[in-house]
C-alpha cells in the first residue's frame, strides 16, 4: 500500500472540507463529484496521482518476455501518457507532495532505464553500450534530483530521450533503414544534454504546461505511430524543438561569467521550492 502523503494543503475549490469525516471533494478538472468517505476515501484520493505513477511503470516488464523488444513503441507512448497524467491530477486536485515527486522521478527513471536498455540489447553491439551510457546517465538525473535543493528545470528531460527514440525507431520501420547509428546519437546526445546544469529552453515542452496542452503532445505521439504520413512531420518539430533547446541554452550559458553564474546558483538554491525537479507537474 502507498503511504499517505502528510503535507497535501486543501484541495482547491472544496467547500466545508472536515478532515476527520467523509467529505464530497469537488473535482474541478471535470466538474464531477468524487465522494470520499472517511480514511479510505482520502488515502485514494491523495495517492491518485501516486497510483498513476505506478500504473505508468509496471507494463515495462513486458520487456523482459520473449520478443519483448516489439512493444517498445506502444510502452514508451503509454509511459509518456501516465506520467503526464499523473502530473495533471496532482496539479488539479492540489495533492501534490515531496513524496508524490519523488516517486514520480524514480518511476520514470525505472521505466526509462528499462526501455534505453532493451532498445540497446536488441541492437546489441556499440549501440548495447551507448543504451548502458544512456541509463546511467538517467540514473545520474534522478538522483540528483531527490536532493530537496536541487535546481529543477535544468537540461533535457528523460521523456525527450524516449520522445526521440520513438521517432528513430518509428522512422527506420517506414523508409527501411537501421536505426543503429542513429539511436547511438540519440543516447550519446541525451546522456550529455540531461546532466548540463543549465536550463534548455524548448518551445514544445516549455508550451506544454496545461492538460490540453499536454494531451496535444501525447496525441502527436500516437499520430505518429498509428498514421505514418505524418511521423516525420512530427519527428521533425520535436527533434527540431530539442536541438533549438541545446543552442540557444548552451549559447545563453556561455555569455554568463563564471561569477555571476555561482551567484545565480546560490540564489536559486536559497529560494528552492518543495520539488526537486519540475519535470512532468505542470502548473
Amino acid at each position: 500500500m502507498l503511504p499517505i502523503s502528510v503535507d497535501h494543503a486543501r484541495p482547491q475549490g472544496v467547500a466545508n472540507f472536515a478532515p476527520d469525516t467523509g467529505e464530497s471533494l469537488l473535482c474541478p478538472w471535470r466538474g464531477r463529484i468524487l465522494n470520499m468517505h472517511g480514511a479510505p476515501g482520502k488515502f485514494i484520493y491523495r495517492n491518485l496521482a501516486n497510483a498513476t505513477s505506478l500504473l505508468g511503470v509496471l507494463p515495462v516488464i513486458i520487456l523482459f518476455l520473449d520478443n519483448g523488444y516489439q512493444y517498445v513503441i506502444p510502452l514508451i507512448i503509454f509511459n509518456n501518457f501516465m506520467d503526464d497524467l499523473d502530473g495533471v491530477l496532482a496539479a488539479k486536485l492540489n495533492i501534490r507532495s515531496r513524496f508524490g515527486a519523488d516517486l514520480d522521478n524514480v518511476c520514470n527513471a525505472v521505466a526509462h532505464i528499462s526501455l534505453a536498455l532493451a532498445v540497446g540489447a536488441h541492437f546489441g553491439s556499440f549501440l548495447m553500450v551507448a543504451g548502458a551510457i544512456a541509463a546511467g546517465a538517467i540514473l545520474v538525473r534522478t538522483v540528483s534530483r531527490l536532493q530537496p535543493t536541487t535546481i529543477g528545470g535544468t537540461g533535457s528531460q528523460t521523456n525527450e530521450l524516449m520522445r526521440h527514440m520513438l521517432f528513430a525507431v518509428l522512422l527506420a520501420g517506414q523508409f527501411g533503414f537501421s536505426p543503429e547509428y542513429i539511436l547511438m546519437a540519440v543516447f550519446l546526445l541525451h546522456s550529455v544534454t540531461m546532466l548540463v546544469p543549465y536550463k534548455m529552453p524548448n518551445p514544445i515542452i516549455d508550451g506544454a504546461t496545461s492538460a490540453k496542452m499536454l494531451g496535444l503532445v501525447n496525441a502527436a505521439l500516437l499520430a505518429a505511430w498509428l498514421v505514418p504520413t505524418v511521423t516525420p512531420i512530427i519527428a521533425a518539430a520535436f527533434i527540431g524543438a530539442y536541438l533549438y533547446s541545446l543552442i540557444v541554452g548552451s549559447i545563453a550559458r556561455a555569455k554568463v561569467p563564471s561569477s555571476a553564474s555561482a551567484r545565480s546558483s546560490h540564489a536559486q538554491t536559497q529560494r528552492s521550492v518543495l520539488y526537486a525537479d519540475t519535470d512532468n507537474r505542470p502548473e
